[in-house]
C-alpha cells in the first residue's frame, strides 16, 4: 500500500455549488491532488523521507519531494475547510475575536485577504495563520509553500492556482476569492485555532 492516499472529501462533489462547481471539484481533487499524491509516493523510495509525516517533509525536503508534499498538505487543508454555501457566513469564537483584534473588523480582514490573493503573481496560496504569540497574519505563499515553513500555524487558505477556479471563473480571480467566503466552514477554522 502506498504511504500517502488521496483524501476523501468531507462533502459530496456538488456540495459547494455554485461557488465551486462539481466539475472543478472533479478536476481539482480527483486529478490535480491525485497526481501530487501519486508523484510523492513515486519519489519517496530511497529519499530518506519514507517514514516522515507530510509536515516533516514540507519543512525539510527540497525539489520535487517538497513540491508534491506541499501541494498535498495545502490541498488537504483547503478541501477540509469548506461546507455548503451559507448567506452571511461569518467566523465565531476565538478566531472571530482575534480577527477583529488584529485586523480591525472581519470586513477589513476579508478585504486584505482578498487583495493578497488577487495580487499574488503567478501560482500559489493566500493564508491566514497564527504566529507563536497567537497574532493572526496573512501571508502569500508561492507555488507549493506553506506557512509551517515559517513557523506559523496555518488556519485558512484560498488556492490561487488557476486550476482552482478557471473552469468556473476563467481569469476572474478576484470574483472567485470573494465568492469563497460563502463556503468557509468556520467551525473547522476555529478548531484549528484552538488546537
Amino acid at each position: 500500500m502506498e504511504k500517502f492516499q488521496l483524501m476523501a472529501l468531507p462533502y459530496s462533489d456538488d456540495a459547494l455549488e455554485p461557488v465551486i462547481s462539481k466539475e472543478t471539484i472533479g478536476f481539482h481533487h480527483g486529478k490535480h491532488l491525485l497526481a501530487y499524491v501519486n508523484n510523492l509516493n513515486g519519489l519517496l523510495p530511497g529519499s530518506g523521507f519514507e517514514e516522515a509525516t507530510l509536515e516533516d517533509i514540507v519543512c525539510n525536503a527540497t525539489g520535487g519531494i517538497l513540491n508534491n508534499a506541499g501541494q498535498i498538505l495545502n490541498h488537504e487543508l483547503y478541501f477540509q475547510q469548506f461546507a455548503a454555501p451559507r448567506a452571511d457566513n461569518k467566523p465565531f469564537g476565538r478566531v472571530a475575536e482575534d480577527i477583529t483584534r488584529d485586523f480591525g473588523s472581519f470586513e477589513a480582514f476579508k478585504d486584505e485577504f482578498q487583495k493578497k490573493g488577487a495580487t499574488l503573481f503567478g501560482s500559489g496560496w493566500v493564508w491566514l495563520s497564527a504566529d507563536k504569540e497567537g497574532k493572526l497574519v496573512i501571508t502569500q505563499e508561492t507555488n507549493a509553500a506553506n506557512p509551517i515553513q515559517r513557523g506559523l500555524k496555518p488556519l485558512l487558505t484560498f488556492d490561487v492556482w488557476e486550476h482552482a477556479y478557471y473552469l468556473d471563473y476563467q481569469n476572474r480571480r478576484p470574483d472567485h476569492l470573494s465568492a469563497l467566503w460563502q463556503i468557509v466552514n468556520w467551525e473547522v477554522i476555529e478548531n484549528r485555532y484552538q488546537q
